[in-house]
């Protein structure tokens, strides 16, 4: 069994991690980091400790009333999507160890696309 990073936990909810394959597993946010833990298989989990946490990105839809998904970036460049029941109760969560400012909304469809007209004719 995998040793958990937090000491004390704040929650612990359903969740699916978007790693190239979907797995299936529960959420942990505690005092030290964000952790995910596989359902089916013990051996496949995320921790991230709170130090790594560079941004936290939201995806928005419905001005906030629907949270589709979330992604946590770290320091090292890599970043994790989930999903799960209940967005606005695990982003509460995050908020108390993530300072507000780095929890940032992604980009809409309009935005990517009016990003790529501008480089397009930004090169010639």
């Amino acid at each position: 069994m995998v040793q958990s990073l937090n000491t004390k936990v704040d929650l612990v909810i359903d969740a699916t991690a978007l790693t190239g394959f979907t797995e299936y597993g529960k959420i942990m946010i505690g005092d030290k980091g964000f952790e995910f833990y596989n359902s089916r298989d013990p051996r496949k989990y995320i921790q991230i400790p709170w130090e790594e946490v560079d941004n936290v990105i939201v995806s928005v839809l419905l001005k906030g009333k629907w949270i589709p998904r979330y992604a946590i970036r770290t320091k090292k460049n890599a970043t994790y999507i989930f999903s799960s029941k209940e967005p606005k109760k695990v982003l509460r969560a995050v908020r108390k160890y993530v300072e507000p400012s780095r929890m940032v909304n992604s980009l809409s469809f309009f935005d990517v696309l009016k990003r790529s007209v501008k480089s397009t004719f930004k090169k010639s």
